[in-house]
């Protein structure tokens, strides 16, 4: 019989690891750009490897750990995306660069997807929001964390030095997780494929995964442009301007931190109504941000307002497919991760044909379809 608190921790440390992978391309991109002589084009080719792995191991994980159980596919997730990095910060070919980007993504994408699964699944219908809600402010300190590392100890160290440490914590924490007992497959016996095939035409999931869709698609939007529409619509500087965005996180971080303790008296329903209400604050907010206070301001208010529709909704798919909740869960994720690409693209044409200071009107119109989709299921959602 395994017991919750050690499963747990794992759980946060994967978490970690994710944050890690998502936020640490981004951190030493500026630095391969000049190791490597890239121009533009070269650097954004290389940026695109991380989603298509994220994107990929968010797809697999569900069917294998409803199978197989959770114990060695995150042992074997967080040791790719440790290679990954190991790549990075080792070798100096092109070609293997691109692989470990690919590794880093295809890794973090399983341990997102699987670390949410395993605590929708250890904990009960009273419990899973709120614990859900603490586990994504590991994503916080694994985000947080790479920039932070790499802005204190830069002057002292290169970026393979501090990636390979990180990859040689996460070693350790492999080591961790091969002592801890974790639950067994729900699917031992054989996996269910029809019931499995089912589910991508669950109205319910289908509804919770559209919202995720939206919301994937808004933190996309928010990490990848604004600072350019800061940039470009205000007179921050630019080093403040890339400071803003720490605001975000921050955000996101605190507020899951007390929604940890809100989601277990409060009910989830409205915690996302209110979360919706204070997203469309900041964003408004951040439409007539002019100075650095009021975009600080705007972007914490938006990160506290997203914090809780992935946790929350979440918690939603577990209550509900409890004998397959991590192909479940890996579907809405891949519906998501879609959000997040679409809408992106989306932004680039949009942008071109009526400039970067539509911005904060397509996150309010985002919001909106958001609602809406919340607001046809409401009575389900409640239940």
């Amino acid at each position: 019989m395994y017991k919750k608190i050690p499963v747990y921790i794992s759980a946060c440390l994967g978490m970690t690891f994710f944050g890690i992978a998502f936020i640490v391309m981004g951190s030493v991109l500026p630095s391969v750009t000049v190791k490597y002589s890239l121009d533009s084009v070269g650097a954004s080719s290389l940026v695109t490897f991380l989603p298509i792995g994220v994107l990929l191991g968010s797809l697999i994980f569900g069917p294998i750990v409803d199978r197989f159980g959770y114990k060695n596919l995150l042992i074997i997730s967080a040791f790719l995306t440790a290679l990954g990095l190991g790549g990075l910060s080792y070798f100096n070919h092109l070609d293997i660069l691109r692989f470990s980007i690919f590794l880093i993504g295809f890794g973090g994408g399983i341990l997102n997807g699987e670390t949410n699964a395993l605590v929708a699944d250890i904990y009960d219908d009273k419990e899973r929001s709120a614990k859900l809600s603490f586990l994504g402010v590991f994503y916080g300190v694994g985000a947080l964390g790479v920039p932070l590392l790499l802005g204190i100890l830069s002057k002292i160290y290169s970026y393979e030095i501090i990636l390979r440490w990180t990859g040689f914590f996460m070693l350790l924490c492999i080591i961790y997780f091969a002592f801890v007992r974790f639950p067994k497959p729900k699917q031992a016996q054989g996996f269910p494929i029809k019931k499995a095939l089912s589910l991508i035409k669950e109205p319910l999931l289908i509804m919770l995964s559209l919202i995720l869709f939206f919301q994937s698609g808004l933190e996309g939007l928010l990490n990848n442009w604004t600072t350019s529409y800061l940039t470009e619509n205000t007179l921050i500087s630019h080093d403040d301007v890339v400071l803003t965005l720490t605001f975000l996180v921050l955000g996101i971080t605190l507020a899951r931190i007390v929604l940890t303790f809100m989601l277990q008296s409060a009910k989830p329903y409205f915690v996302l109504i209110i979360g919706m209400i204070i997203l469309l604050i900041g964003s408004i907010l951040l439409n007539y941000s002019a100075s650095f206070t009021m975009a600080a301001i705007s972007l914490f208010l938006i990160g506290s307002g997203m914090a809780g529709v992935f946790p929350i909704v979440m918690g939603f798919i577990g209550n509900n497919y409890k004998e397959t909740t991590g192909t479940a869960i890996s579907i809405a994720l891949f519906i998501a991760l879609c959000g997040n690409s679409l809408l992106n693209y989306i932004m680039g044409y949009v942008s071109e044909a009526f400039g970067i200071k539509i911005f904060p009107l397509l996150i309010i119109l985002i919001l909106g379809m958001q609602a809406v989709v919340l607001f046809s299921e409401r009575r389900k959602v409640k239940e």
